[in-house]
């Protein structure tokens, strides 16, 4: 309500309207993790990356790998999240996104061996597991983006493929649309019939 004061935002209320906002509450809360991004208060507020973010002093972090897109793989960093939003709101938590665009080229066996995708989704897993068993967090749910490829909704291409499921489709639309299962479909199978105890 402060920072709509200051904006010179006037909010009305109708009576009871402060006891429903008061007793209102969420049963879950669903969110989307993809990578960290660090910020420099003192770096200089340069035009920023939408793709990245698009966050004001947003810096480099030498510490971590990026994807060939630039996105920092963080995996520490949704133990992190997790334990923020569980400490702040007391709910169950759901990742309903979480997952890797890369390129892909078939190899010579005819397959696509996405081993960058098997190993961001098995590190975020893990990360996972610790916040939940040793930190207490109350996860209800994962889900990684995404089971088929589809145009990148940040970037427009279809060659920044998220799937674990390949589609014959390039960025000027040509292709058949056959689809090809890709290493990490098997990976991924194995991982949920385990509930996530091979992560091999």
């Amino acid at each position: 309500m402060k920072e709509f004061a200051r904006d010179g935002i006037e909010i009305s209320f109708l009576d009871g309207d402060e006891e429903i906002l008061k007793n209102g509450k969420v049963d879950y809360l669903g969110f989307s993790y993809y990578m960290s991004t660090m910020v420099d208060k003192d770096a200089p507020l340069a035009p920023t990356n939408k793709v990245h973010g698009g966050i004001p002093h947003e810096v480099e972090n030498e510490y971590i790998e990026r994807s060939d897109w630039g996105w920092a793989i963080d995996p520490i960093g949704l133990r992190y999240t997790l334990n923020r939003f569980y400490d702040r709101y007391q709910v169950p938590l759901f990742i309903v996104e979480n997952g890797l665009g890369l390129g892909h080229e078939f190899d010579a066996d005819g397959q696509i061996h996405d081993q960058a995708r098997i190993a961001y989704l098995r590190d975020h897993i893990e990360q996972i597991k610790l916040a939940v068993d040793e930190d207490g967090v109350d996860l209800m749910g994962y889900t990684p983006w995404g089971v088929i490829d589809i145009v990148s909704f940040t970037t427009g291409e279809m060659k920044k493929r998220y799937g674990m499921i390949y589609v014959d489709r390039d960025n000027e639309g040509n292709g058949t649309l056959a689809r090809s299962k890709k290493a990490s479909f098997a990976w991924y199978r194995k991982a949920i019939d385990s509930d996530g105890e091979d992560l091999a």
